[in-house]
């Protein structure tokens, strides 16, 4: 992705693109978990495939927001739209700042996650790539790290879908906050 400067309207191309796919990764990942646990065990191979789904759909999640991050780091962010209020600007950037940590933590506690599952079913990344335990499977910890993962995951959402609201509200006011972010 190049590396135009943000400057002070927009955010650079490949900011946006990083943003929009972390955005599809994470609705994708999060429809399949609903949808996987559900699938009786009688579906074995099909329960099977969509949780490489999911894990796939994690990782990637996980490597996107990697490459935000890096990619924020080197070409900085545009000024705040002055149409928005200082308090509104503030509680954008926490939000924003809390969004960061689920894309980080989520994927992690779901990586650890499978690592400590009772059952050693592997982890194949794009459906080939077998990764490696992170540790040995744990029946003490499965059921603490899987239930923070999902409320971490469903947190992920919900913010998620407050900071899409807000994006709305603004671009309702007529102001160029989700104009920044979709076309720069």
């Amino acid at each position: 992705m190049e590396a135009e400067p943000a400057g002070n309207r927009g955010w650079t191309r490949g900011q946006r693109a990083l943003h929009w796919w972390n955005a599809g990764f994470v609705v994708a990942a999060f429809a399949i978990a609903w949808w996987m646990v559900g699938v009786p065990l009688s579906k074995l191979l099909l329960k099977f495939i969509l949780f490489q789904v999911h894990k796939t759909l994690g990782i990637l999640a996980f490597l996107v927001v990697l490459g935000r991050l890096w990619l924020r780091r080197r070409s900085g962010r545009p000024e705040p739209d002055e149409a928005v209020p200082p308090a509104e600007r503030r509680a954008a950037s926490a939000a924003q700042a809390a969004l960061y940590v689920l894309l980080v933590a989520t994927p992690v506690l779901g990586y650890l996650t499978a690592s400590l599952a009772p059952l050693r079913i592997p982890t194949l990344f794009l459906g080939v790539i077998r990764l490696p335990a992170l540790t040995g499977p744990s029946r003490e910890w499965f059921p603490i790290i899987f239930n923070l993962h999902r409320a971490l995951a469903v947190t992920l959402v919900l913010l998620a879908c407050g900071h899409a609201a807000a994006a709305m509200r603004h671009h309702l006011l007529g102001r160029e906050v989700l104009a920044r972010m979709w076309r720069g």
